[in-house]
């Protein structure tokens, strides 16, 4: 994998890039503990007089509970507590945006995995053996897998099956283009699969509360949960955020936490849960599995007229993210292009499968393959080269989204489009040594360069930054300075994104402070809001800055009063103060010697609008962009896919720490290559089939292509504090479908599938004659 940034991208020289603050490639503070092995992650947490979880969990994706008997589990020696839905004293159902799961199944099973009873003992074997023993008696129900027979099945909950629907009207129903394509598109499953599995630790506390220590991405949000199933006031219960292992989505869902806690009250002791890999495949969020339909109208000259698209979501058993993401994908429905007119159909449904939540690029992902393949389609029929297809449609900042909402951020689109499609391509396999060149099975592929084709293809992606239809997003943040060390209390929580190290590069940038720590979150914090949607980079580090400048005030007033001048008179650059005729001098250190100054700040973008009922309304901050070029070589008798190269041109606003910057992108365009080609969590019935990790492909630094990041356009955004933009969607929900496009680029074949099966780039001896 490599990073061929052109001048002024992520890679800036040495001298170009400063040492400290904004614009620096600044080393995360943790890197050193992850490699030490010191970091603490909730798997290695400990406390005196600990117990051990387990849970019971359906293996029917679809039943009606007869009867419960725990009473083997409790007479096991070692077994201190067992709980069932009868024990829950608060709320029995939850979730963070609609409250519609049960902490337990009880009257019936709606997905493979779903809990059912929990146990604490004195050891993990014991735990595991005692809920193993739980007689459950079951009548088998036929499970709804299908979402388009959802609608009409009987209701697998009292909330019914649908659980939004979202008609999108834009323009003139009638209008028509000279050429018209249609297409079917299915989105697979998709894992997010962090490295490491749920794992937390439950302590109860003297007033009869509990401290919950978990990887929590929305710690406040999973303390009001809690604390409303568990019958406690908030302020009895506390999120503790450990170190976080990665996290591309919801990292830790309530179905874990709250059984935990449960057990931690009803036994008065420490409980741990450490989750098996199935157990984490069976209990938290997958990416939505979508069909979508598709027809495209253009004119003889290639340019968009209308838009028409039907989009089913498959939500599994419970709501979760469903809504969000539909409004996402209903929005975005149509690119970043100009569409005069469109008309699109989105809805969200529940049936047995496994549940489906919020996984980086939510929605955009899934109709950005569809309205991609649909530009291809468009391209081969009007005989036009796909790239120039799409240069003839491209948005640009000024331009109506289909809601109505008008892009006021920038979207330099075109110079994305134009920064990949005229980038340098990689050489053909004839021009390299034989032994360097790898066949599409892999190093000791099995095919035959005979039956290799090359293919080149394009993919324009969007998403939306922070939350979106009225989503409230406010961040609070505290910069405290005492002798010339900062401290940022901000209950922001560190997934891999690199907040931690943002917020220290912007009280070095205002402060001139080189010492910044930055505490661990927790929910004796002030709210942050979830780790999504890049918002800690916008709204948390927006708190930052403002706390930070606040404290900036407060050490510069007695100075430039002294001096008879203002406080926008001096400046802080490269640790020292002076005034802005160079009369005045001194150090940030000798200045802060002996004070103890703090500030307290928050951020709150302006405000959203939730989508009416024709679609329409101003519902999002923020959008970002991005253009990948793919390049892939492909077995056409064997149907195996090597992607050569992607290079990438992204819209980023501004470059706030370089090497971190191109770490994201390259993170997020291997996941989508995932999704490309091997990641999709397969089921039967709704019971999912391998839930380990040979069962579920990843893609490894052996699959990863050459990543060549291009350009990146630092045009920044106004309204965003520092101007920049969420880095690590966007090429998540872009390179899928440039994959696919170079994929029909090489075989001619349609390719309407993600991930992309081998069948699907197979070529029939006469088509390859032809």
């Amino acid at each position: 994998m490599t990073n061929d940034a052109a001048t002024g991208t992520a890679e800036a020289t040495a001298a170009e890039q400063p040492a400290l603050g904004l614009g620096a490639s600044v080393a995360s503070a943790d890197t050193r503990a992850k490699t030490e092995g010191t970091f603490p992650y909730a798997a290695d947490l400990w406390a005196e007089g600990l117990l051990w979880a387990a849970v019971l969990r359906s293996p029917h994706a679809h039943a009606r509970i007869l009867s419960v008997d725990t009473s083997a589990a409790r007479e096991m020696p070692g077994v201190r507590a067992v709980v069932t839905h009868t024990d829950v004293p608060g709320a029995t159902t939850h979730g963070r945006r609609i409250s519609d799961r049960p902490v337990f199944a009880h009257d019936v099973v709606r997905h493979h995995g779903e809990p059912i009873a929990a146990v604490a003992a004195d050891h993990p074997d014991t735990a595991r053996l005692a809920a193993a023993a739980i007689t459950v008696e079951y009548e088998l129900l036929e499970p709804v897998t299908d979402p388009e027979q959802a609608f009409g099945a009987e209701p697998l909950h009292p909330d019914g099956n649908l659980i939004r629907h979202i008609p999108l009207r834009y323009g003139d129903p009638d209008a028509t283009g000279e050429i018209v394509v249609e297409g079917l598109y299915r989105i697979g499953r998709q894992d997010p699969a962090p490295i490491g599995v749920e794992a937390g630790l439950a302590v109860p506390r003297p007033d009869g509360g509990v401290e919950i220590y978990t990887a929590s991405t929305d710690p406040h949000t999973d303390r009001d949960l809690a604390a409303a199933c568990l019958g406690l006031e908030p302020d009895r219960v506390k999120v503790v955020v450990t170190g976080v292992p990665g996290a591309t989505g919801d990292r830790e869902d309530g179905g874990f936490q709250l059984p935990l806690a449960l057990l931690a009250l009803r036994t008065g002791c420490p409980v741990k849960l450490a989750a098996t890999r199935e157990e984490s495949f069976l209990g938290h969020a997958h990416r939505h599995p979508t069909l979508l339909r598709y027809r495209h109208h253009a004119d003889a000259e290639g340019r968009l007229v209308k838009v028409e698209a039907q989009i089913l979501m498959d939500a599994g058993a419970y709501a979760d993210a469903s809504s969000e993401s539909l409004a996402a994908a209903v929005a975005f429905a149509c690119g970043p292009y100009v569409v005069p007119h469109a008309f699109v159909e989105g809805w969200a449904v529940r049936t047995n499968n496994p549940p489906s939540g919020h996984v980086r690029g939510e929605g955009a992902m899934q109709v950005c393959a569809a309205y991609e393949g649909q530009m291809d389609k468009l391209a081969a029929k009007l005989g036009l080269d796909p790239a120039e297809l799409r240069m003839r449609n491209v948005m640009a900042t000024g331009d109506l989204l289909p809601t109505g909402q008008t892009v006021t951020c920038p979207a330099p689109v075109a110079e994305l489009l134009r920064a990949v499609r005229d980038f340098e391509l990689p050489g053909l396999p004839k021009d390299a040594p034989e032994d360097e060149w790898l066949l599409p099975g892999g190093p000791e592929g099995a095919g035959e360069p005979g039956a290799v084709r090359r293919g080149v293809g394009y993919a324009l992606g969007m998403v939306h930054m922070l939350g979106a239809e009225g989503t409230d997003e406010v961040s609070t943040a505290t910069v405290k300075v005492h002798d010339g060390t900062a401290t940022v209390i901000c209950a922001a929580v560190e997934t891999g994104q690199g907040f931690t190290t943002l917020a220290r590069q912007i009280v070095q940038e205002v402060l001139g402070i080189e010492h910044v720590a930055v505490a661990p979150a927790d929910t004796d914090q002030p709210p942050a809001g979830p780790a999504t949607h890049g918002r800690h980079t916008w709204v948390s580090g927006g708190a930052v800055e403002r706390a930070a400048k606040m404290v900036r005030t407060q050490l510069l007033q007695p100075m430039a009063h002294k001096l008879g001048m203002s406080t926008e008179l001096l400046q802080i650059q490269d640790g020292r103060i002076t005034s802005y005729d160079g009369a005045f001098t001194t150090t940030v250190t000798e200045a802060m010697a002996g004070k103890e100054l703090w500030a307290t700040a928050q951020c709150r973008p302006h405000p959203t609008e939730p989508l009416d009922e024709s679609g329409q309304g101003d519902a999002f901050v923020g959008l970002a962009f991005c253009a990948i070029r793919a390049v892939v070589d492909v077995d056409i008798e064997l149907g195996a896919v090597r992607v050569v190269e992607l290079a990438v041109a992204q819209d980023v606003g501004r470059v706030l720490n370089p090497r971190q910057l191109a770490a994201r992108i390259e993170a997020g365009v291997t996941q989508g290559l995932g999704a490309a080609l091997t990641e999709n969590l397969r089921t039967g019935g709704g019971l999912v089939r391998h839930p380990d990790l040979t069962g579920y492909a990843l893609p490894t630094a052996l699959d990863a292509p050459d990543i060549r990041i291009v350009k990146l356009v630092e045009e920044r955004d106004v309204v965003a504090p520092f101007g920049a933009k969420a880095a690590s969607a966007v090429p998540v929900v872009t390179s899928p479908a440039a994959v696919a496009s170079a994929v029909r680029a090489a075989t001619g074949r349609p390719v309407n599938r993600l991930p992309i099966r081998p069948q699907a780039a197979v070529v029939q001896p006469a088509a390859a004659n032809g």
